[in-house]
């Protein structure tokens, strides 16, 4: 991959895992990532690789076990809560909890981070939610209640939520683990749209690796023995993604650049 001279996201010898009074259960060490911003990279591997736990870490939800992780050249333990949440959106897989709010309050909540603290919103703030809702074509929703949404509904609103946070990185974790085909592919076009016309960088774990394939600008591999971090033609060309699985049901056909079935 290509020399970034000014990473927004960068790693150096970062292990992480978990502490506990049994000891540390170290998940995977030394990654070394530089990320240039304006870029949508799928995060690959297994389940229970660490691509949750990963995530979790660069975005300060838990401590790195060793090493550091900077965002736009700042030292991620500098940031505080509060400005940290105007530099990173953070979506997450869980449903809501039941909650009167509407589509609008909730995706209204996105500018928390920018508001006084009674929470007024001013006419910036406003035209930021409008936009956010155009942008993820989720006008329609505005008066409905969270509970009343569709997985796929959700879903959508979630990321005009993080759009009116407004930051400069969007993290999402399993964003499509529980929609449909249509679903799926029309979250991930959004996704690709909202980085490249919006300059966001955004970084998704997925399970949709033949959609990430075709979608990404970069892809983080994980598998047990090791971290790889490129383009897709370049994990193609290095036979990289044949380290994803360990079955022989299972490989990469590079010349129709997806993985296959294999038939006995």
């Amino acid at each position: 991959m290509k020399q970034v001279t000014n990473p927004i996201i960068k790693t150096a010898n970062l292990s992480i895992g978990y502490s506990s009074k049994k000891g540390i259960n170290t998940i995977a060490s030394n990654l070394n990532i530089n990320l240039e911003s304006g870029n949508l990279v799928c995060l690959l591997g297994k389940n229970g690789i660490g691509k949750s736990t990963l995530l979790r870490t660069i975005t300060k939800v838990q401590p790195a076990l060793e090493g550091d992780v900077l965002i736009d050249n700042a030292y991620l333990e500098t940031f505080t809560n509060h400005s940290l949440a105007k530099t990173l959106s953070l979506v997450l897989t869980e449903r809501l909890p039941d909650t009167s709010l509407t589509v609008y309050e909730l995706v209204a909540l996105g500018r928390q981070p920018f508001t006084n603290w009674i929470g007024y919103l001013t006419t910036n703030d406003l035209e930021i939610i409008q936009a956010s809702f155009e942008k993820t074509n989720t006008q329609h929703l505005m008066n409905a209640k969270c509970h009343e949404l569709s997985d796929g509904q959700l879903q959508k609103v979630l990321i005009a939520r993080a759009l009116a946070q407004d930051t400069p990185i969007i993290v999402l974790d399993e964003p499509t683990a529980h929609l449909d085909l249509h679903h799926t592919i029309n979250t991930f076009t959004l996704l690709k749209k909202l980085a490249k016309d919006f300059n966001k960088t955004i970084i998704v774990s997925t399970h949709e690796i033949n959609l990430a394939l075709q979608i990404a600008d970069a892809l983080w591999l994980m598998t047990p023995t090791k971290f790889i971090a490129g383009t897709t033609a370049e994990l193609i060309s290095n036979n990289d993604l044949n380290l994803l699985f360990d079955s022989e049901l299972i490989s990469f056909n590079k010349t129709l650049k997806q993985f296959t079935i294999n038939h006995s």
